[in-house]
C-alpha cells in the first residue's frame, strides 16, 4: 500500500504563496502518476495538477496553469505544488494522491487515482 503525506498548508495573504509536500512510501512508486486535488466547503473536490512519474509530463486545471506548478524529486519520493499569487478562491483543503495510469490525458479524473493523503488546508485571506 501507498501512504502519502501532505505538508505546507497554512494560512497565507492574497498574492502570496506557498509550497505544499506530497510524500509517498510504500510502493513501487516509479508505477504511480501523483495530483493534486483541492475541495472547497460546500463544493466537489476538483482537479489541480498532475505529474507522470516517469516521464515528466505535467498537467494543469485552467484556473491554476499560470500561477502553480507542479514538481517532482524521485530521489526523495515527493511531490510538490507551488502556488504563487494566490486568491482566495484557493482556499480548499488540499490533496495529493496517486494513479497507476501514467497517461496524462486520464489524470485529470479522481476515479483514476488509487490512493489519496490525508489532506491539508490552505486558506487564502483578501
Amino acid at each position: 500500500q501507498v501512504q502519502l503525506v501532505e505538508s505546507g498548508g497554512g494560512l497565507v495573504q492574497a498574492g502570496g504563496s506557498l509550497r505544499l509536500s506530497c510524500d509517498a512510501s510504500g510502493g513501487t512508486l516509479s508505477s504511480y502518476s501523483m495530483g493534486w486535488f483541492r475541495q472547497a466547503p460546500g463544493k466537489e473536490r476538483e482537479f489541480v495538477a498532475a505529474i507522470t512519474w516517469s516521464a515528466g509530463s505535467s498537467v494543469y486545471a485552467n484556473s491554476v496553469k499560470v500561477r502553480f506548478t507542479i514538481s517532482r524529486d524521485n530521489a526523495n519520493n515527493t511531490v510538490y505544488l507551488q502556488m504563487n499569487s494566490l486568491k482566495p478562491e484557493d482556499t480548499a483543503v488540499y490533496y495529493c494522491a496517486a494513479s497507476s495510469s501514467r497517461r496524462p490525458g486520464t489524470l485529470y479524473y479522481s476515479m483514476r487515482y488509487d490512493y489519496w493523503g490525508q489532506g491539508t488546508q490552505v486558506t487564502v485571506s483578501s
